[in-house]
C-alpha cells in the first residue's frame, strides 16, 4: 500500500543539516566529524551527514532529560496532537523521504512507499498513548487506595538499523514521545538520511518542543555510551543477534531494559496439499523482497517431498525471470545490496553451500552490489546459508516427509521469529505452528507481514520477545510501573 502523496516544500535539506547532528533542537557539529551519504546503486554521494563521538551523547542525554520531565507533564492533548501531526507530514512528504530511501536504502518504490505507510500509521496508533488507561486500582487489605501507575521511563535510546530505517526507528520513537518520554536515536551510519534526518525534521513541523529527539548517528562507540549513560533507562535495539548479545549484556550491566529485536531465519513449510504456484508466489516476496535484508524473510524452505521438485523448479524459474538493478532508474524487482561487505558475505555463504553439496538452481552471481535471486535445494543441515541468517536473496530449499519432521526441521535453529506455512487445512496448520517456538505465525502466507497495531517480536536468538505493536506492548515498553497507596489518616503501628 503507497500513501497519498501531497508534499509541495522541501523536507529535508543539506544546506541545513549536512555534515552535522542534531542536539537541544539544534544541527551542531559532531565529535566524530562528518560521512558520506552513499546511494549502494550507483556508488554517488548523496550528502554529507555528521557522526557524533561519545561526548555527543552525554550532551544529548543531558539535554534529554531537561527537556523530558516539562514534556511528561504536558496536558495529553498537546502530545497527542504532535504524533498525529506526525502521522500527516509523514503522508505529506512520502515522495520526499520515499526517494532517499529507493537511494540510500536501495529500496524499491513499492517498498519505500509501504515503510511510510506503516511509518505514518505508527504515528497515528502512539497518538492514542497519551489518553490511554495508564495504571489500575488494585485491592488492599489495608484501609487504604492502592494504584499502579505507569509512569514514563525518562529518556529512551533507541538503535536502529539500515535496512528498513523508518518503520524499525518510529516504532520506538513515537510510543516513546507519546507516552511522555524524551528519545535519543542512532541510526545507521549508512542511512542517516533517511533513518535519522528524516525523522527530526518530521517532529520539528509536528510542533515536538526542543531536547525531546536527539539525533547521534555514530558507530559501536555511540551505542556503548548510550546504553551506559545513567540518564539513558531503556533502550530500544534492532539489528544483529551477534551485536544484540552485545547490547543486552551492556545494559544488564548497567541494570536498564534493553528491548532486543534481532536476526531471524525464519522457516516456511509447504505442506502436501498445498498448491505449488500460490506457495512459489508468497515465497518469491518472503525470499526476496529487499534483496533478502529484512530480519523476517524465508530462510529455510521446507517442502513436503511429494511436490518438492516442482516447488525448486518453478522457484528457480521465478528467479531467473526476476530483474534486478537501480530502483532509483526503473521498474526492479530486487534493488542493490547495502555494501560490498554484505555482499561478500552473502556471497561466501551461497559459494560454501555448494561445496558442501547443495545444489545451485539459480542465481549465485552478482554484478557491483546487485545480487541475483538465489535458490539452493537440498543444502546440508548445517550449512550457513540454511542455518545462519543470511541477509541477502537466498532461498535454501529442503525436503520433509511427515509432519513431524517438518516440525523438527523447523524448530532446529536457535532462531524464533516468524513462521509461514501454506496448506489448504487450516487448522492443521495451525497445529503444526503451535509446536514450533517462533513469535509470530502466518498460516497460508509468507514470513513478511508488519502492521503498526499488531504485536512484534521474537524468541531465542531472535530477541526479547514482542516490545513493539500495540498499546499494551508500548506501555509495557516505554513506562515504569509506581505502586502508589493513600490513606485517609496516617497508620498507626505497634513499634
Amino acid at each position: 500500500m503507497s500513501t497519498t502523496i501531497t508534499s509541495t516544500g522541501t523536507l529535508i535539506d543539506e544546506a541545513v543539516f549536512g555534515g552535522k547532528i542534531f542536539i537541544d533542537g539544534e544541527w551542531v557539529e559532531g565529535q566524530g566529524g562528518t560521512a558520506p551519504s552513499l546511494e549502494p546503486a550507483t556508488g554517488e554521494t548523496l550528502a554529507t551527514v555528521g557522526i557524533a563521538g561519545p561526548a555527543d551523547v552525554t550532551r544529548a542525554a543531558e539535554g534529554a532529560a531537561r527537556a523530558q520531565r516539562e514534556w511528561a507533564a504536558t496536558p495529553h492533548p498537546a502530545r497527542a496532537a504532535v504524533l498525529r501531526r506526525a502521522g500527516q507530514l509523514w503522508e505529506q512528504y512520502a515522495e520526499e523521504i520515499g526517494g532517499w530511501n529507493t537511494r540510500e536504502v536501495g529500496a524499491i518504490p513499492p517498498l519505500a512507499g509501504f515503510a511510510l505507510h506503516v511509518t505514518a500509521a505508527e504515528c497515528y496508533e502512539a497518538s492514542a498513548l497519551p489518553s490511554a488507561p495508564l495504571g489500575s486500582i488494585l485491592s488492599s487489605e489495608e484501609p487504604r487506595l492502592s494504584l499502579a501507575q505507569q509512569i514514563p521511563v525518562g529518556v529512551v535510546g533507541v538503535i536502529s538499523p539500515f535496512n528498513v530505517p523508518l518503520i524499525l526507528g518510529i516504532r520506538a520513537v513515537a510510543p516513546a514521545l507519546a507516552l511522555g518520554n524524551a528519545v535519543i536515536l542512532k541510526p545507521d551510519p549508512r542511512t542517516v538520511v533517511t533513518g535519522g534526518v528524516s525523522m527530526v525534521r518530521i517532529f520539528e513541523e509536528a510542533g515536538l518542543p526542543k531536547g525531546l529527539l536527539q539525533l547521534v548517528p555514530g558507530g559501536a562507540d555511540v551505542g556503548e555510551a548510550m546504553v551506559a549513560d545513567p540518564r539513558v533507562r531503556v533502550i530500544a535495539f534492532t539489528g544483529s543477534t551477534r551485536a544484540g548479545r552485545i547490547v543486552g549484556e551492556l545494559a544488564g550491566r548497567h541494570l536498564k531494559r534493553a528491548h532486543l529485536e534481532l536476526g531471524g531465519n525464519s522457516a516456511f513449510i509447504i505442506r502436501e496439499d498445498a498448491d505449488v504456484a500460490q506457495a512459489v508466489n508468497l515465497a518469491t516476496w518472503g525470499s526476496f523482497l529487499h534483496q533478502g535484508q529484512i530480519c523476517m524473510t524465508v530462510g529455510r524452505h521446507i517442502v513436503h517431498e511429494s511436490i518438492f521438485e516442482s516447488y525448486v523448479s518453478a522457484l528457480a524459474e521465478k528467479a531467473e525471470s526476476m530483474h534486478v538493478g537501480d530502483p532509483a532508474a526503473g521498474p526492479v524487482h530486487l534493488g542493490p545490496l547495502i555494501d560490498e561487505v554484505q555482499r561478500d558475505r552473502v556471497h561466501t555463504l551461497v559459494q560454501d553451500a555448494v561445496a558442501q553439496g547443495a545444489e545451485l538452481r539459480a542465481g549465485g552471481t552478482y554484478e557491483d552490489l546487485f545480487y541475483r535471486p538465489t535458490v539452493l535445494a537440498n543444502t546440508p543441515k548445517d550449512a550457513a546459508a540454511y542455518c545462519d541468517e543470511v541477509f541477502g536473496p537466498v532461498a535454501s530449499v529442503v525436503s520433509y516427509s511427515t509432519d513431524d519432521e517438518a516440525v523438527a526441521l523447523a524448530s532446529d535453529t536457535e532462531y524464533g521469529l516468524s513462521l509461514g506455512i501454506v496448506t489448504r487445512d487450516v487448522l492443521g496448520g495451525l497445529a503444526m505452528a503451535q509446536r514450533i517456538p517462533t513469535g509470530i505465525v502466518h498460516i497460508n502466507d509468507q514470513t513478511v507481514n508488519d502492521e503498526a497495531n499488531a504485536p512484534f517480536g521474537g524468541t531465542g536468538a531472535s530477541g526479547t520477545g514482542s516490545r513493539h505493536g500495540g498499546a499494551q506492548a508500548s506501555i509495557d515498553a516505554f513506562t515504569e510501573t509506581r505502586w502508589i497507596t493513600m490513606r485517609r489518616e496516617p497508620g498507626q503501628y505497634p513499634l
